[in-house]
């Protein structure tokens, strides 16, 4: 069975508005002492041979605030399988072709850059540190630097946001030569700085469902297939880690706050960097993944829910009820369903919580 290994870097430059994840900003950059403390409970989770992994991701934070000998020692102490998938997340601002070839040559294969926007009076807005052309420059550093799996992020239904500023964003992205978009409605999140202090000129939530329908239909045009609610690729280039998430494999994360499902139970680090640092943060247990989970992880994917493999996993079948409910959602035109596999379109994505409300 394949295994996903997330290593979490929880220091950045400064907090964007919107972000609730952990993290510490104010940094430079990441102190040894927090490589050591990933290379020791990497030790601690394969204490005979190496875990060797499938995938390899560098979340944050701001992964790229690494220094490239720094993710050498880490990618050298996980040992990832000959042909692994290794991500690093970048800022912009952060990356340099140097440091870029730096990280081609510690083994990281696949970049993936927070862009968000092309103009710079949203990335202030956003409260990103990079501006549109420090972003452009990322992205040609990274293919000169040797990296040909390229992904970019988008924010969509931004403040006063419009579908031109989707269009600059898409363009400074795929000029860049991206292989790989992510694509995500903006989320008040309430322990965020937009949530104490809301921006003005959000989106309704029609307007925010327009936009995401929109951007759907202009990335298929340009050749990003969707293949999950907030991800497209070219054919070839779908990220192999986060599809370990969604078809509820294995997976280890490591660091404050960093989250892990293996062999079915679930658990986590307590988001306390100090506390990880000295050897004083123990995994939490936090339950366990079983058909729920499966169910709606496999609803996010554009391929659907085989209700064959459903039942072959978890023994559970849908009721005539859930059926009926099934043939309503298709005659609304938010899901195609072949009496086998039942997949949910983009209009079925967007209320895909209140599908899920009727089929869990």
């Amino acid at each position: 069975m394949s295994l996903g290994l997330y290593l979490h870097i929880p220091y950045c430059f400064s907090k964007c508005r919107y972000c609730d994840f952990y993290s510490h900003p104010g940094e430079r950059g990441v102190p040894d002492a927090y490589v050591e403390a990933l290379v020791r409970e990497l030790d601690r989770f394969a204490p005979e041979r190496p875990l060797q992994p499938d995938t390899l991701y560098f979340g944050g934070g701001t992964p790229s605030l690494l220094r490239p000998e720094q993710a050498k020692r880490l990618i050298d102490a996980a040992r990832p399988l000959p042909g692994a998938e290794i991500t690093l997340e970048a800022n912009p601002e952060t990356v340099t072709e140097q440091s870029l070839a730096g990280f081609r040559e510690a083994g990281v294969n696949r970049i993936s850059f927070g862009v968000q926007s092309a103009r710079d009076t949203q990335l202030r807005t956003l409260g990103r540190p990079h501006t549109a052309k420090q972003a452009r420059a990322a992205f040609a550093a990274a293919r000169r630097a040797g990296f040909a799996n390229i992904s970019g992020d988008i924010m969509l239904a931004l403040p006063h946001y419009t579908e031109a500023e989707f269009d600059e964003t898409l363009e400074l992205i795929e000029d860049g030569g991206a292989t790989h978009i992510s694509a995500y409605l903006l989320k008040i999140e309430p322990d965020s700085a937009f949530g104490k202090h809301p921006p003005e000129g959000l989106p309704t939530g029609d307007e925010a469902a327009d936009f995401y329908l929109y951007a759907v239909e202009q990335l298929e045009h340009h050749g990003y297939r969707q293949y999950e609610i907030s991800n497209f690729a070219k054919p070839g280039y779908e990220g192999r880690h986060n599809l370990i998430y969604w078809d509820c494999g294995d997976y280890l994360g490591l660091g404050p706050a960093a989250h892990s499902c293996m062999g079915g139970r679930r658990f986590y680090y307590p988001p306390d960097t100090a506390a990880f640092l000295n050897d004083a943060a123990a995994p939490v247990m936090d339950g366990s993944c079983g058909a729920e989970d499966y169910l709606i992880l496999q609803l996010r994917l554009r391929k659907g829910l085989s209700l064959d493999t459903y039942k072959r996993l978890y023994g559970k079948e849908f009721s005539t009820a859930q059926l009926a409910f099934v043939q309503n959602c298709v005659r609304a035109g938010y899901a195609s369903f072949d009496g086998h596999t039942l997949a949910l379109t983009p209009a079925g994505l967007i209320v895909q919580n209140s599908i899920l409300a009727q089929l869990l």
